[in-house]
């Protein structure tokens, strides 16, 4: 395809010059390791490093040009086009390349602080039981027609979701259900994609290291359902509980769901138990039953949403109801570690204050003798949370282990202290452990029969961020070494 079909005319700082208005572009590309001749190369800054520095590699791996928001670095030889805004340029420049593949395809595209995974679960289990082939792109991992590949990040940068698009295409696959962050509406890099349906799960506090304020925050959320560079989504399902609910999604397609009676899809006559939830789901179109493994009130959220996109999606009730029933569990959200001992250890990926609560009281439907949670804070990000999740912690349990989670480049024991200022108006007894292991294994002695431990913060991660290097960290296999050191799961003599 002709450069000048490529690049977005409006996104050009100083016009396209004559001589290469005329070349053929093959493809575009982020990572100059993958560049092959007559890619377009697009360097803009990252978090870790400024994308010009691997220029040069990238002309030299035969890019016809390298496109850029930022000037050439001195002494750059070669094609540079500034233009106004990197990543919108790449993402544009991929729908031109692939043939505005979105338009053929059917996406979903799930936001808001919690839920979007659980969500994304969920609405590829009903998509997958009407038959489908899917791709689901989110948080934990990317799994492409029955195949799991690792996510590098909750959504990818405009190539790699392209590429995913197009491998699913090949697989006869039409329907994409992907988290979309805020982070990723507000750099650009879901620019120009077509969405059947735009959910929302909730707003509270988080990423205000990136977007600084509240306002900022709902305003990339709001990209979603306004579209970008691209019509807004055919529908809209919308949280009606939440507080910013009447701000997101317009039109005939908008469809609310929740608990409250003025909601379009609603639960009612619901049964909450240690093995999951029951309850009938009503909607415009009358009324249907669903039961899922997943417990607690904030799964009946993620439940109904899922349901109001199946609606969306044409889908009949029973194929909804079968698919809720088939997602049994996703990784790090209330995941149990069970070798046979007498209370209950859930993992959670809980990292926000409103994310504690919520899963504080899922442990708390269940009607525990106590409840033990276990968190730490993340480095380099919002110091000013900490204190809000270890109020949060400290409200609802009976006891709180204080630990270290990701300290990236902060001292662990800055942040802990940082925290610990939420807990001073609480007499809630309470550990303070930097290492996470001891922590597992302090809060896991202090267990009785009948509690329920929480082990919040890290979910399905398999790693630990330090100052100086990552290593290899499960709360889950750690709760599992630590329990069977105990001698719970082994044979009895």
């Amino acid at each position: 395809m002709r450069l000048d079909a490529v690049l977005a005319r409006d996104l050009l700082a100083g016009g396209l010059p004559d001589h290469l208005a005329a070349l053929e572009v093959c493809s575009a590309e982020y990572d100059s390791r993958r560049v092959e001749p007559g890619a377009l190369f697009f360097a803009f800054a990252g978090q870790k490093a400024d994308g010009r520095t691997y220029a040069a590699d990238a002309l030299a791996r035969g890019a016809m040009a390298v496109v850029s928001d930022m000037p050439p670095p001195a002494g750059m030889e070669g094609a540079w086009i500034q233009v106004a805004h990197g990543r919108k340029a790449m993402a544009l420049a991929c729908r031109a390349l692939s043939g505005d593949i979105t338009g053929r395809l059917s996406l979903t595209g799930i936001t808001g602080t919690n839920g979007k995974t659980t969500c994304g679960y969920l609405i590829d289990s009903v998509l997958r039981a009407a038959g489908h082939t899917t791709a689901l792109i989110g948080t934990i991992e990317y799994h492409l027609a029955g195949e799991r590949l690792p996510a590098v990040n909750t959504t990818p940068d405009s190539p790699d979701l392209y590429r995913l698009f197009k491998d699913l295409e090949q697989h006869g696959g039409r329907h994409v259900t992907m988290e979309v962050s805020s982070h990723a509406l507000a750099l650009g890099r879901v620019e120009g994609l077509r969405f059947h349906t735009a959910v929302f799960t909730n707003l509270t506090r988080d990423h205000l290291d990136f977007h600084h304020t509240m306002e900022a925050y709902l305003a990339a959320k709001r990209k979603l359902f306004e579209g970008q560079s691209a019509p807004p989504p055919r529908f809209s399902v919308v949280n009606a509980d939440d507080a910013h609910a009447g701000e997101l999604g317009r039109g005939e397609g908008r469809m609310t769901y929740g608990l409250s009676g003025a909601a379009d899809v609603r639960a009612e006559g619901v049964e909450s138990g240690f093995d999951g939830l029951s309850f009938d789901v009503v909607h415009p179109g009358g009324r249907f039953h669903v039961e899922s493994r997943l417990a607690g009130r904030i799964n009946i959220y993620n439940i109904l949403a899922a349901c109001g996109t199946g609606l969306s999606h044409g889908l009949s009730p029973d194929v909804i109801a079968d698919g809720i029933a088939r997602c049994v569990a996703v990784p790090g959200r209330f995941e149990r570690v069970d070798v046979g001992q007498p209370f209950l250890v859930a993992v959670d990926y809980a990292h926000t204050d409103d994310a504690l609560r919520n899963v504080i009281a899922v442990a708390r439907e269940m009607k525990p003798k106590r409840v033990l949670t276990l968190f730490g804070c993340g480095g380099d990000r919002d110091r000013a949370k900490r204190p809000l999740m270890a109020a949060a912690a400290c409200e609802a349990s009976d006891l709180v282990v204080l630990t270290s989670d990701n300290p990236r480049s902060e001292d662990p024991i800055s942040i802990m202290n940082d925290a610990m200022v939420g807990m001073l108006r609480f007499e809630t007894p309470h550990i303070a452990e930097p290492d996470r292991e001891r922590a597992i294994q302090r809060i896991l002695t202090a267990a009785e029969p009948g509690d329920i431990v929480l082990l919040a913060g890290k979910g399905h991660e398999t790693y630990q961020v330090l100052k100086d290097r990552t290593i290899a960290f499960d709360d889950r296999e750690v709760a599992r070494r630590v329990l069977q050191s105990f001698g719970y799961g082994r044979p009895r003599a």
